[in-house]
Order: C-alpha cells, then structure tokens, then sequence
C-alpha cells in the first residue's frame, strides 16, 4: 500500500471524479492516488511499480501548480487521517482489533465551528499534519504534540496550540489547553502508538474524564471503560466524498497543503531499500519520496 502522483496511462468505465481530466500537462490528466494493494492482494494495485492500477474513488486531480514530488504526500496520509476522524461505526482494523469510530464532518473549503477539541500526538509526523489539516478544515480545534522544532510547522497545518513532548509537564499543559478552550474534547490521534505514547495518552484522557483514542498501531490493553481506542486501517470507503468533493479545490484554494514537505531520496525503483534504511534511521517533518 502507498501513494503516487502519475500521468493517468488510461481511464475505464468514466469515473465521475476523474471525467473532466483532460490537463494541460497531459492529454489524459494528472492524480494524486492511493494504492490499495494491502487488502486486494493483487501485485497491480502496488505503488513500487512504473504502471499501478487504482480505483477512481481513490484518485483525484493534481492542479498543475503542484509537483508531482509534492503532491505524492498527500494520498496515504489523507485517507489514513479520514479514517482516524470520520468513520461513524467501529469496524475491523485486525482481528481482534477495532477500527476507531469518532464520527466527525468532513473537511469544508469553509468549515464551520464544530465547538470541538482534538489532540494530536505527533503532529509534525505525515499522518499528524495531515490529521492537523484535516480536523481544521472540520472546524475543529487541533492541539499538538510535537518537538520544539516542529512548532511553527505544526501551526502552519492549523494546531492553534503546540506542546513539546520534551517538556515533562506536557501532559498536563495539554489538559490545561484542553479545559480552558471550554469545547467539548474528542479524544486523541496518536500518530506514533508507542508505550510511551500510549501511556502519556491515558494520562491526559484520565484527566479529561475519558475519550476517544485512535491509534496507527493496535491500542493498549485494557483501557478505562471511558475510553474508546481503535486503530486505523487506511482504506475505507468513508474517504471517497473527500477524494471526489474536496481534494482538488482544496489543493488548488491552498486549503489543503502538501505536508510535510518531501525528501527526494532519488530516482527508480532501486531507491526503494534507501529510503527503507532512511525511514528505519528516524525523519522528522518530512516525507521521503523516490522518484520513476
């Protein structure tokens, strides 16, 4: 399962998202595009792969201002965060495992207050910053957790605060921004779904009389009963109103940012293992990108 950012090789059937693609760039258009090779099983449906095959639901078209080594960024990252917000039912993430069910709206080019607070660990990280972007464009207050570094990138995505991770008085700083925005507290995205992280998560939502937890890995064991963890799975249909209705204009408005910004790590297929070893090192705010 990944991300690309291609000429369009050929269409099927006129999918509706995609039927006005003719593109300057290229008779037959230009998408950004999610990969969903994990749960088809089929080698075509891979991003590693000069030609892939994707759903129309899964694509939408790159304005011709955007570099493909931008926009590449944005597909995983969106369809995860949609699924880490929207989804109003729990699913299955794993067996044994339930996908996270915080029934929040859909990103607008012009949100509407929701009067709703959401706290995301790791905000700097691909999958945070876009969940940033995305819970903004909801109306929701975002508040961050992020290295000091990182803050005025995690703002740059719509945190209207940022906590250092580093501080050892971050959790209850975090439940101190939480409380005083007087909005109802959602829960927490954690990008990062470590112990430790899992452990400053039930910490803050101890404080805060509990929450929803989503999680990119399987949640901890045994939570509080007022506590609803789950972890994402990032292929659902849930994200085809936001591929088909606001990924474009959103793109081309500037409300939707290709964050965080790439790292070309090079070009072909033989880059792969590279950006493996890169990605294995530790990045911080950036996404690696290789290059067909």
């Amino acid at each position: 399962m990944g991300a690309s950012a291609r000429e369009i090789a050929s269409l099927g059937k006129a999918p509706q998202n995609l039927i006005s693609c003719q593109h300057t760039r290229t008779n037959v258009g230009i998408v950004l595009r999610h990969t969903i090779n994990l749960v088809s099983g089929r080698p075509q449906d891979a991003a590693f792969a000069l030609y892939t095959v994707v759903p129309a639901d899964k694509a939408a078209i790159l304005p011709e201002t955007i570099p493909f080594t931008d926009g590449v960024v944005v597909p995983f990252a969106l369809e995860a965060a949609v699924c880490a917000l929207s989804l109003k039912q729990p699913g299955v993430a794993m067996p044994g495992v339930a996908t996270p069910a915080l029934g929040l709206p859909y990103p607008s080019l012009e949100p509407v207050s929701s009067s709703k607070t959401l706290v995301v660990y790791g905000g700097s990280s691909s999958v945070g910053s876009m969940t940033t972007q995305l819970a903004t464009a909801a109306g929701l207050k975002v508040i961050s957790i992020a290295s000091a570094s990182n803050f005025d990138f995690s703002k740059s995505c719509g945190a209207v605060e940022v906590f250092d991770y580093h501080d050892l008085s971050f959790v209850d700083k975090v439940v101190e921004a939480a409380a005083r925005s007087g909005q109802d507290f959602v829960g927490i995205f954690d990008a990062i779904s470590t112990p430790e992280t899992y452990a400053n998560d039930l910490a803050i939502l101890a404080k805060l009389g509990g929450g929803h937890l989503a999680c990119s890995h399987p949640p901890p064991d045994n939570v509080p009963e007022n506590v609803k963890a789950g972890m994402i799975f990032a292929v659902n249909d849930i994200a085809t109103p936001v591929w088909r209705d606001y990924v474009t204009p959103a793109l081309q408005v500037g409300k939707l940012k290709c964050f965080p910004p790439p790292t070309i790590v090079g070009k072909g297929l033989e880059q792969i293992q590279e950006a493996l070893r890169k990605c294995e090192a530790g990045i911080s705010a950036t996404k690696l990108v290789v290059e067909l």
